[in-house]
């Protein structure tokens, strides 16, 4: 083990982990620790935020088996619907609405098989990721389908699902129908047009001004609304408006809705130009108009406008309105609108047949939910009850693309009525299968639905789908133990698995979720647009995942983390020396027996009690999912109790086959070893090179992934524990040992004393220490001889003399 090759090494290992199926889940384990994985979407390869995420997320995996668990940690890729399917008209410029169907699922299964998905997968494997690779799903095959169309038909049956002819959020450039939990917030520049409608009176037509950032809507407008108590336009109530323009009358109605400090006062109402036209139609009962079609165009209610884009539309109508002395100012402003997440267009409102889950009466019950849930960290809770508090919409669920899971269902197509599939015969698609009827009771024949599910419809399953890929035990792991994801999809998938896993069983599907933050290079969160991306193949490729899972490792749970290379180099340093330190222990362990010996020298046990006070730190941490803290407290006693101090305190004694040496050797062996089982969590190539070179053949065990995580002794209270500032230490913990803090502290002074007067660490020396300090040190007095070379030590105030 003369050098380490850091590529060569960890892609050996990955090998090796999957030819020993050191990851493998034994379903017959008395203990089960099981993990609802993210399945990433297929898009090409995986992402810094991915490296970031997952590297955390296995950072317990690992931890939890170490600790007796046999982890059900599957791997799936989510692979269905609109992502997809865009991903896929990109890479082989095609677009699914031509190539029709049937063609298109055909090109996209066979480029997900054969081009995708294996390198894809590659990448995972490549940083670390423990999963057990036999368990996989895609949640496009057969499996997914089959518990997809099951989902469907128990929330009909449970009254949950409801076809609705209604307006709906629609994305006039992916042509489908959108969920709330698919909108973000944009802020765009646009402009307030100040537009002149009129009103009929006795002594002629009175101007109104309304204040609009979309006139393209003026061909849907049914009324215009102002405000009961706004004194400015109380005698306008009940009277008729012109639309400019188009020429027809609306009426002017009051409601409350209408806020009297925005814009002139007065709303035009379109349908649907956004939640609260919605709401105005259902109670005043207004007409319904649709100005904006499906792909985003006029429709033939804007007359001479139709056909033209919104964003066309748009400039014509404020030019002739400017024209015709109708526009009357215009006010540049900077707003937010709601956007489609997959392409950042702005949502509009379509009056369409969708099918919705109705779930807007349990918010109740969904916070109550998110109560019983242990949150690491515990502030991310408030996401989602912000979320359940902000819910406006039921989730639709229906998207009219082509690709994606099939609606298990039929419609008469004389009076509309719902067939729905057999639960024996899924998965089913509509469009071939045959109809579980040939006609319905009126006589009309049965079609087949198009749409299909909204992908995280599916996504919202995986502690079902993955409990069902082992049947045989899937009581014991449809529960979860651990939900980990990042907190931007806390409203998309965390919310609709605990909402499903209710409606569907009446229990939440995990007892733990654990949330990771972002990843920001310089402090701005990394997108291909602003050309800030840091590529994780790139970072492995040349300092090893080791390195990546290092920086990952180093932010606490929930928080973002800046991408800086100073931090891949500090592990490539920390990677050598655990290297060489293991390299000069075991030159040192030769002639060792590997048995404890009678007596374990003073020295040595002070250092073991201070080992024993890390374990109980890192497994404490660790339980609590403060990976971060685990590795920063395990990595300074490594670099500065073991390197620093006790490998150069007991030099001499081994060297020179000094008294004692068996108990220095005993001390190495084990506490490298507790220090590499500590670090394997993070740093998993490393840590098993070094193992299967030394321990293994010793130790019995075929990986250090398996082997079992040290345990602290019970009952050792040491004295001397520094406690942090304004915190209580609970008993046993934060102990510390008095004689080895005193006894390193007399080494760090005259080692800076030694650098201060420019002369070598090895130079001989006489000390001069207090008389309680001797006292103290007692028996040590050895062992400070020999690590500093002092020739004498004297009875008074500190000091080094050459």
């Amino acid at each position: 083990m003369a050098q380490y090759n850091i590529q060569e090494t960890e892609k050996k290992l990955i090998e090796f982990w999957d030819k020993e199926g050191i990851y493998k889940f034994d379903s017959k384990a008395k203990k089960i620790f099981s993990i609802d994985t993210p399945p990433p979407t297929v898009s090409g390869k995986m992402h810094i935020g991915h490296a970031f995420q997952y590297s955390q997320m296995d950072f317990i995996a690992r931890y939890k088996r170490m600790q007796g668990f046999s982890i059900f940690y599957p791997f799936g890729t989510d692979d269905n619907g609109l992502p997809t399917e865009r991903l896929i008209e990109k890479e082989k410029k095609v677009r699914a609405f031509d190539l029709g169907r049937e063609e298109f699922i055909k090109l996209v299964l066979e480029t997900l098989d054969k081009e995708l998905r294996p390198k894809y997968m590659e990448d995972w494997k490549r940083i670390g990721t423990s999963c057990d690779w036999t368990l996989f799903y895609s949640t496009i095959n057969e499996h997914c389908r089959r518990i997809a169309q099951w989902s469907f038909l128990d929330l009909h049956k449970k009254g949950r699902m409801e076809r609705r002819d209604a307006p709906a959020m629609w994305c006039p450039e992916c042509r489908t129908g959108v969920s709330q939990i698919e909108i973000k917030d944009k802020e765009m520049d646009s402009m307030f047009n100040d537009i002149v409608f009129k009103v009929k009176e006795k002594n002629g037509e009175r101007e109104i001004i309304i204040a609009t950032t979309r006139p393209e809507l003026l061909p849907a407008c049914v009324a215009v609304f102002v405000h009961p108590d706004d004194k400015r336009y109380k005698d306008l109530a009940g009277k008729k408006a012109k639309v400019p323009l188009f020429d027809f009358e609306v009426p002017i109605l009051e409601d409350k809705r209408a806020d009297p400090e925005k814009g002139t006062g007065i709303v035009m109402c379109c349908t649907f130009g956004d939640q609260t036209d919605m709401e105005w139609q259902k109670v005043h009962k207004l007409q319904i108009k649709e100005a904006i079609t499906k792909d985003g165009k006029m429709s033939h209610l804007a007359g001479k406008y139709k056909g033209m884009t919104m964003k066309e539309a748009r400039s014509q109508l404020i030019e002739d309105m400017r024209q015709q002395g109708l526009l009357k100012n215009q006010k540049s402003i900077k707003h937010f609108v709601n956007v489609h997440e997959r392409c950042d267009t702005e949502i509009e409102f379509i009056k369409t047949k969708q099918w919705f889950v109705r779930y807007l009466d349990l918010r109740k019950d969904m916070l109550k939910w998110g109560a019983k849930l242990k949150w690491h960290p515990k502030f991310m809770k408030s996401r989602y009850d912000n979320w359940v508090n902000g819910l406006q919409w039921d989730w639709l669920i229906s998207n009219q693309r082509y690709y994606g899971v099939p609606f298990p269902v039929w419609y008469c197509e004389k009076c509309d009525k719902v067939f729905l599939a057999e639960e024996s015969k899924l998965p089913v698609d509509p469009l071939k299968d045959a109809p579980p009827r040939e006609k319905c009771g009126c006589g009309g024949k049965l079609v087949g639905e198009r749409d299909i599910f909204n992908t995280w419809f599916t996504s919202s399953l995986t502690p079902t789908i993955a409990a069902k890929l082992r049947p045989e035990i899937e009581d014991k792991v449809k529960f979860m133990d651990l939900r980990p994801q990042a907190h931007d999809i806390i409203t998309f998938w965390l919310f609709n698995t605990v909402v499903k896993s209710n409606i569907h069983y009446g229990k939440n599907p995990w007892k733990n979720v654990m949330i990771s933050g972002f990843v920001t290079l310089e402090g701005q969160k990394m997108s291909k647009s602003k050309g800030n991306v840091v590529e994780p193949q790139a970072v492995t490729e040349q300092h090893g995942a080791d390195a990546l899972r290092f920086w990952a490792a180093g932010s606490k749970l929930g928080e973002d983390l800046d991408y800086q290379e100073k931090d891949i180099l500090t592990a490539r340093k920390f990677i050598t020396k655990l290297f060489n330190a293991s390299n000069f222990v075991f030159m040192n362990l030769k002639d060792y027996n590997y048995k404890k010996p009678a007596k374990i020298e003073k020295i040595d046990s002070l250092f073991l009690e201070k080992l024993n006070y890390l374990i109980k730190t890192a497994t404490s941490t660790f339980e609590e999912y403060e990976y971060s803290r685990a590795k920063t407290e395990t990595e300074r006693f490594f670099w500065h109790e073991f390197c620093d101090n006790y490998l150069e305190i007991v030099k001499k004694r081994i060297y020179n086959n000094k008294k004692g040496k068996e108990s220095a050797q005993y001390v190495l062996y084990h506490s490298l070893l507790v220090l590499l089982k500590m670090i394997a969590p993070i740093m998993p190539f490393i840590t098993e090179e070094i193992y299967l070179e030394h321990y293994a053949k010793i130790e019995k065990e075929k990986s250090i992934h398996i082997s079992q995580w040290p345990k602290a002794e019970k009952g050792k209270k040491a004295k001397g524990e520094k406690v942090e500032k304004g915190k209580k230490a609970k008993e046993g913990e934060k102990e510390e040992p008095e004689g080895w803090e005193l006894f390193t502290d007399i080494l760090a002074k005259i080692r800076q004393e030694k650098t201060r007067m420019q002369k070598a660490m090895n130079c001989e020396i006489t000390l001069k220490l207090e008389k309680e300090d001797m006292k103290k040190i007692g028996e040590l007095v050895e062992d400070l001889k020999d690590v500093m070379n002092i020739k004498e030590i004297k009875e008074g105030k500190f000091k080094v003399e050459f």
